[in-house]
């Protein structure tokens, strides 16, 4: 593999301030790709990663932006093509995950959460793909996970917009492909990261039953999703478009 084969290209990732979205920008870095550090709240950490990037010996932009604001989301794409030229890679890491048995979901809970889950990935490829259609070529990657494709109790809301976040993916796939543009989705399973612990009630006795069961008997890193991602927006994955990359050690298997 080539050691810098994002070399030239620029990468929105969304919500990378922490977790998976920073692991993401920073392997695109490494990888050759200036990035854009995206939050919502705390710009101080959003500029420690920004920081990060730039020691890996690329350029990088720490923009806050809230990605369920429409308006917001193209400020932040007219903000990297003025600083880098161009927009190449857009990562739609955003999600929000309670646990909220059904009937307590309130008609606010399910908007609040499909539009961050989903209308942010639509609103970010909205404002990405006329630059990418006219230069013919781009990536868009979203960020799933395993909840996108089997059930999981008290998460209704987080589901539907899981699986929803990937039909997405295909349509894009399908529309822009004629454009050298591909679209997927990377679903995580159990990935260590620091979470708001009052949505994993059985947080523990859930990891100790998954280390025993998942066949490579382990949680992921965040390390090994970015990896996923870099394969995706390479040209290592240019003949892979449409499809959902599971990055779960085989706890689901489809």
């Amino acid at each position: 593999m080539d050691e810098k084969p994002l070399q030239g290209r620029t990468a929105i990732v969304t919500g990378s301030g922490q977790n998976i979205g920073k692991a993401i920008a920073l392997r695109f870095a490494a990888a050759g790709a200036n990035v854009v550090i995206n939050g919502h709240r705390d710009q101080a950490k959003i500029e420690a990663v920004a920081d990060e990037a730039r020691g890996l010996g690329v350029e990088a932009l720490a923009r806050l932006a809230d990605v369920g604001d429409p308006e917001a989301v193209s400020r932040l794409v007219c903000d990297a093509v003025a600083r880098f030229g161009a927009v190449d890679i857009a990562v739609s890491n955003v999600a929000l995950r309670p646990f909220q048995p059904f009937l307590e979901i309130s008609v606010a809970d399910w908007n609040r959460i499909l539009n961050i889950n989903l209308n942010a990935a639509f609103y970010l490829a909205r404002a990405v793909l006329p630059q990418m259609q006219e230069r013919r070529w781009g990536r868009i990657l979203h960020i799933a996970g395993s909840d996108a494709v089997f059930a999981i109790p008290n998460r209704a809301h987080v589901l539907a917009s899981k699986a929803a976040v990937h039909a997405l993916a295909k349509a894009i796939a399908l529309e822009f492909g004629p454009y050298g543009i591909t679209a997927n989705t990377v679903a995580p399973g159990w990935i260590e990261t620091a979470r708001d612990m009052k949505n994993y009630p059985d947080y523990e006795a859930t990891v100790r039953q998954l280390r025993e069961t998942i066949p490579l008997r382990r949680l992921g890193r965040v390390e090994e999703v970015a990896n996923a991602c870099l394969y995706l927006a390479s040209d290592l994955g240019s003949f892979v478009t449409g499809q959902m990359l599971h990055v779960n050690g085989g706890e689901v298997m489809v």
